[in-house]
């Protein structure tokens, strides 16, 4: 997709979408891991704050699980807030610790740890609102581990597109309109770097099982089931919410 067609069919459903979640007058939190999604969101909520008046910084969560690779990334953060003249704020906790501290798994541990730290730097810089990049891949990936895991209906909603974090602060999923495909043109279009996470990759965990056998296979018999899927998910929170 040239810049020029992303500008003219994505751009305007991103800018549409987003500006439903944030406005003038937030104080707008953005994860940034220094994946493609959140490079993505930051650099595209950095270009919206001026049009829509709302304050921007970056926040980035070092779960304590990769050592110098997680170092690299929180370099790489830094850097990249610094060249877009973001402030940029950062945690180290330990997922490890709070996944037996829980009895969670280590993707539900690193998961409570990286929300818990998003609120305390959400307090700490004065945000009402943290926005993370999860995508409408994301949303497909989820509603299928949702499913294979067991859930009632409330669970196949998925992502929620926004849902408060606590009193006074809010998350905000401004990308889920786009897929990963479309986040990843984004960035060439833009000339943005990002980082890999290379446990991205380890079937050992289940979504990236999901991500990398389960929806391609399927995609195979249905080229638009994740779009199929995270319109489900969207009914499904309606009707858990009541709507």
């Amino acid at each position: 997709m040239t810049k020029k067609s992303f500008n003219a069919s994505v751009l305007p459903r991103m800018r549409a979408f987003a500006s439903r979640l944030v406005g003038r007058g937030d104080s707008v939190l953005v994860g940034l891991s220094g994946g493609a999604d959140s490079v993505c969101l930051l650099h595209f909520l950095r270009y919206l704050s001026s049009e829509h008046h709302f304050a921007l910084a970056a926040a980035h969560i070092n779960h304590g699980l990769r050592g110098k690779a997680a170092a690299a990334d929180q370099r790489f953060c830094r850097e990249l807030c610094k060249k877009l003249d973001v402030e940029f704020l950062t945690l180290k906790t330990d997922a490890k610790k709070t996944a037996a501290r829980f009895g969670l798994s280590p993707e539900h541990g690193a998961r409570k740890a990286r929300y818990d730290a998003y609120l305390k730097l959400a307090r700490q810089w004065g945000a009402n609102k943290v926005a993370l990049g999860h995508q409408l891949d994301d949303q497909a990936e989820t509603f299928l581990l949702n499913l294979l895991r067991g859930t009632k209906a409330k669970g196949l909603a998925g992502i929620p597109v926004r849902r408060p974090l606590a009193a006074g602060v809010e998350i905000v999923r401004p990308l889920l309109c786009i897929t990963r495909a479309q986040t990843e043109a984004y960035l060439k279009n833009n000339d943005l770097p990002h980082v890999t996470d290379q446990t991205n990759f380890d079937d050992a965990f289940t979504r990236n099982w999901v991500r990398g056998k389960l929806l391609p296979l399927l995609e195979t018999k249905q080229p638009q089931i994740k779009q199929h899927l995270a319109l489900i998910a969207a009914d499904m929170e309606k009707l858990a919410a009541g709507n």
